[in-house]
């Protein structure tokens, strides 16, 4: 079967964004494929808003989480792999989930 990750994040979202709170994904900066601007992580690891008021083009993709955002005043194409992804939680009250490292994968 497929992972379920993708599913439980794109669920996640819409519950976080649909309960009027801002979904927020801890993602392990050390992955291979991130693709996130120099010096936002801290201790290999960062967390990114993906609101839909802080991204655009949003995709949450079966690969992983796309967007662009702005980082200090610079448009930036951001792309964090499935396998990436530790949590996806509401920033207002810590509400969502948390993965472990072998989650993406297949059964």
């Amino acid at each position: 079967m497929n992972s379920s990750k993708p599913y439980i994040i794109r669920a996640l979202h819409e519950w976080i964004s649909d309960n009027n709170c801002t979904p927020l994904v801890l993602v392990s900066s050390k992955h291979q494929g991130v693709q996130i601007p120099t010096g936002i992580a801290k201790d290999g690891k960062v967390v990114l808003n993906i609101s839909y008021g802080a991204t655009k083009n949003l995709q949450l993709i079966e690969e992983g989480v796309m967007f662009d955002a702005r980082f200090s005043g610079v448009s930036e194409n951001i792309f964090v792999p499935m396998g990436s992804i530790l949590a996806i939680y509401a920033r207002e009250n810590g509400q969502g989930m948390m993965f472990g490292e072998n989650d993406d994968s297949p059964e």
